[in-house]
């Protein structure tokens, strides 16, 4: 039974790995902006309020994940995703955020007074 379990958890790694790739504010609201369409990074800085060298690693990670896509237009670099089904993923998840309420947002271990914790420095990391 052992071996089925850490089978199981070697084939659910990728899916992990993914919803922690998406699991940062920041990086979700990129994808978000790019699900309407392409951007630069100077787009995506305004459009979040970030540092440039912030966005610029944020769209690193995504870009490492096989999410973005990057194509140089002059000096800058525009920005797509590289997998459009990440639209319905995003779709899916606000259906199920409508139908769980609240309780995925105060779920202690991940809701959002963790994240805020987790932000300054003051939960426990898990």
């Amino acid at each position: 039974m052992t071996s089925d379990l850490a089978l199981e958890r070697v084939e659910l790694a990728p899916a992990a790995a993914l919803f922690r790739s998406l699991g940062d504010p920041a990086r979700l609201a990129i994808v978000r902006r790019l699900a309407v369409g392409e951007a630069r990074v100077v787009d995506l800085v305004e459009h979040l309020g970030l540092a440039q060298s912030t966005v610029s690693k944020h769209l690193a990670c995504l870009r490492d994940c096989g999410l973005v896509d990057s194509r140089p237009v002059g000096r800058a670099s525009v920005f797509t995703l590289a997998q459009p089904p990440l639209i319905d993923l995003l779709a899916a998840a606000e259906g199920v955020l409508a139908a769980t309420g609240d309780a995925v947002a105060l779920c202690p271990t991940y809701g959002s007074s963790a994240a805020q914790a987790a932000s300054t420095g003051t939960g426990d990391d898990r």
